[in-house]
């Protein structure tokens, strides 16, 4: 199931993670030399001072570090809804879990407080209420689209697709009314913009509870690579293996839906990074979870930092909501898939 190339890949794409983070750090409206980058972060309490090393603490580390994080996370939650719904279609933003996340948090957002902004909306009501509202609203969405596209013990794309973008809408839909009818109309465009996907509002303080998701999560679901890899042999299959499937899709898409519901609270609905980089890790180390998991997330870590900054720097000094970038580059990714899996379907049939 995996592949010997496992190391090569880990040792690679963790160059290209670090290598990701110090152009993170670099680039932007003020250019910094990657060697003084390298010098304000490596270096002792001297190089910690002024105006670069504040540029480089205060206000790029975070991002940076918020960017890889929400990156890996979204990536190891659409690498493991593929093996629930065995599905390569399936995603956070395309089954609607990332729409629910966002219209959770923003009901707690625009009717908690009148806080403007991510970052001041999590401050001013609470730690742990935006994401407590953003994995209630991603757990209803993926429970929704999994009831509806399954029919009769079966589950098609077509289905699975037609159910993810119906509950998608309405979520969102339901979003622009909130905020439509929000309290205090400053807000529209900061919540607006946080909704299409930012990290512009990352904080040492809110780095914490993500990581820890993350981090938790990601053990979690590797102890789980067996029963994981144990529904690739399809419903029958893994039954007579041993495995209660129906409890095991239901606790796992639980511990998803906390992981995705903990990173939008953060990050706002970044879309396609959970569909092509799962993908693109299948690709070089095989279909076992138990080394595509790490790999999927040093992709991810690496994919969003990368079009983080392209975000950023691409129409400066103008920024781009980083949920744009992605969906730029995974909407056509997406087309290529749904046209191969229709074709797979099709001779199949």
């Amino acid at each position: 199931m995996s592949r010997p190339r496992t190391p090569t890949a880990v040792v690679l794409l963790s160059a290209a993670l670090l290598a990701s983070a110090v152009a993170g750090l670099a680039l932007g409206p003020v250019r910094i030399a990657p060697g003084q980058v390298l010098d304000i972060v490596l270096g002792g309490p001297g190089a910690r001072t002024g105006a670069f090393a504040s540029i480089v603490w205060d206000v790029r580390m975070p991002r940076v570090l918020l960017g890889a994080v929400v990156g890996a996370g979204l990536a190891v939650a659409g690498t493991v809804l593929q093996a629930l719904v065995r599905n390569q279609l399936a995603d956070p933003f395309l089954l609607g879990a990332s729409s629910g996340a966002s219209l959770g948090a923003v009901l707690v957002i625009v009717l908690g407080a009148g806080a403007a902004g991510t970052a001041g909306a999590l401050g001013g009501i609470g730690a742990l209420s935006v994401p407590a509202a953003a994995f209630a609203g991603s757990m209803g969405a993926l429970v929704a689209v999994y009831a509806m596209a399954r029919r009769g013990g079966t589950m098609t794309t077509g289905r699975l697709i037609l159910a993810g973008v119906a509950v998608q809408y309405v979520l969102s839909a339901l979003t622009s009314l909130v905020l439509v009818l929000a309290a205090h109309p400053d807000q529209i465009r900061s919540v607006l913009f946080w909704t299409l996907g930012g990290l512009g509002g990352a904080r040492w303080d809110e780095l914490a509870l993500p990581a820890t998701a993350l981090l938790v999560g990601t053990a979690l679901l590797t102890a789980l690579a067996r029963p994981l890899d144990l529904l690739l042999a399809g419903e029958e299959g893994a039954r007579t293996l041993g495995l209660d499937t129906g409890l095991f899709r239901a606790a796992v898409f639980v511990l998803t839906s906390l992981v995705i519901g903990v990173l939008v609270a953060y990050s706002g609905a970044i879309g396609f990074v959970g569909l092509m980089v799962p993908h693109a890790a299948r690709m070089a180390v095989g279909a076992g979870h138990r080394a595509l998991l790490p790999v999927a997330a040093l992709g991810g870590a690496v994919f969003l930092t990368l079009a983080d900054l392209l975000a950023r720097t691409a129409a400066a000094p103008e920024e781009i909501p980083v949920g744009v970038v992605t969906a730029l580059v995974g909407g056509p990714f997406f087309l290529w898939m749904l046209r191969r899996s229709t074709r797979v379907e099709g001779v199949a049939g």
